[in-house]
């Protein structure tokens, strides 16, 4: 089937079977590694991208589902000319990462909480990224960038 969409601020059309996953279209189809495969099951978040604003986690959609959407991953977040987004700036700051695999939907969710939710507390942005995994820290530094970014992304910084 062909699919359309607008990837990152460019349209795009790939072929591909309907039971194609959208995380799959991502990654095999349009060459964005960034997106993360973790689970497979839509528990960990390392799929998470934003599809016409919303994060949702790529792993349990087919990519026929969103035929012209308009789809951010985690490539799409740093500015043209190359200047990070304030949220992965946070990220690289507060050294909210350590292997790194989880850092992109991790980053991709808390962009989304932050919109959604901007006044969450440090115990509410926990509870709000338990849908976002990390194997390597105590999730102290990835809520300090999350505060952090906020904050960044509200003034405009």
């Amino acid at each position: 089937m062909k699919v359309q969409f607008t990837v990152n601020g460019a349209a795009a059309s790939i072929d591909v079977p309907s039971n194609t996953l959208l995380v799959q279209a991502i990654r095999e189809h349009l060459q964005l590694m960034g997106t993360h495969v973790g689970c497979d099951t839509a528990q960990c978040g390392a799929c998470t991208v934003h599809v016409n604003g919303k994060a949702i986690k790529s792993c349990n959609t087919l990519a026929v589902m969103h035929g012209g959407a308009e789809i951010t991953t985690i490539e799409g977040m740093a500015a043209p000319d190359g200047t990070m987004h304030p949220m992965q700036a946070a990220f690289k700051q507060c050294h909210g990462l350590q292997c790194g695999f989880c850092t992109p939907g991790m980053v991709m969710s808390a962009v989304d909480l932050c919109k959604n939710h901007p006044t969450a507390s440090e115990g509410e942005i926990r509870e709000l990224l338990e849908g976002n995994l990390c194997r390597c820290t105590g999730y102290q530094n990835i809520v300090k960038a999350v505060v952090m970014g906020r904050a960044s992304m509200a003034s405009g910084s």
